[in-house]
């Protein structure tokens, strides 16, 4: 079938045509603006049969830019203005619609239509797959990391003292103090929050510390994020 006026399909899965199209195949004496506009209070509703767009046109007698309203019309719209116009050109736009939107259904083009739909669908998966791959990569990385850090140095990433960290971590029910160190609760201990390291003091005495994983420092932001607000000093920056 030859394409008489071009169509288009919406991100609905819908078809359309314009209105500038339309009135050209119609060779409407009327100007354009004047002729939707009175075709539109036949009792046709925008956003509902229509849509009006701003489209920018490159001047043929002028070497510049102007733009100019269309209207992308749904099938249903097309036809009744094709028969509004009671003259054979009208019959045969309406009669060429009417074969586009049999084709538009049959079972060759729904099928059709699915796989694009399904393959848009793969392709912004993949899309948006590559572009959190590397982030992940990383975030694996460090998560997986055998470094460990003292109270201190994770303290000043968000920006408080040890002191203010180890407390705050008591009381969420992180951690309890025995003696000279600090300890995690059993439910947290085994999930490679912290290691533990053992310094010699003396030739008869020696003692063990704390230190926590990467896994333990990320365990602690989103911790202390969610329930006392406070966010790592890097994401405070991100944020401003």
């Amino acid at each position: 079938m030859n394409e008489l006026i071009p169509t288009q399909q919406s991100n609905d899965n819908e078809i359309l045509v314009t209105g500038r199209d339309l009135h050209e195949f119609l060779e409407v004496n009327e100007k354009y603006t004047e002729w939707i506009n009175r075709m539109i209070e036949y009792g046709f509703s925008e956003n509902e049969d229509y849509q009006s767009v701003r489209e920018k046109v490159q001047s043929e007698k002028r070497e510049r830019t102007y733009s100019m309203i269309n209207h992308h019309i749904k099938i249903d719209m097309a036809k009744e203005i094709s028969m509004l116009q009671r003259n054979e050109k009208g019959k045969q736009a309406r009669q060429y619609f009417i074969e586009v939107e049999k084709k538009w259904n049959s079972p060759e083009m729904i099928v059709q239509r699915a796989m694009e739909i399904q393959k848009k669908k793969v392709e912004l998966l993949e899309s948006e797959n590559a572009e959190l791959k590397p982030k992940a990569t990383y975030h694996d990385l460090v998560l997986q990391s055998n470094t460990l850090l003292t109270t201190t140095q994770v303290a000043k990433d968000l920006g408080i003292g040890a002191p203010t960290l180890n407390k705050k971590l008591n009381e969420l029910g992180v951690q309890y103090k025995k003696g000279h160190r600090w300890y995690l609760y059993h439910k947290h201990q085994d999930k490679d929050y912290a290691h533990s390291k053992t310094f010699a003091v003396s030739a008869d005495e020696s003692k063990d510390h704390m230190y926590w994983t990467q896994k333990g420092k990320q365990f602690i932001f989103d911790l202390l994020e969610e329930k006392e607000g406070i966010v790592p000093v890097t994401k405070t920056k991100e944020l401003v």
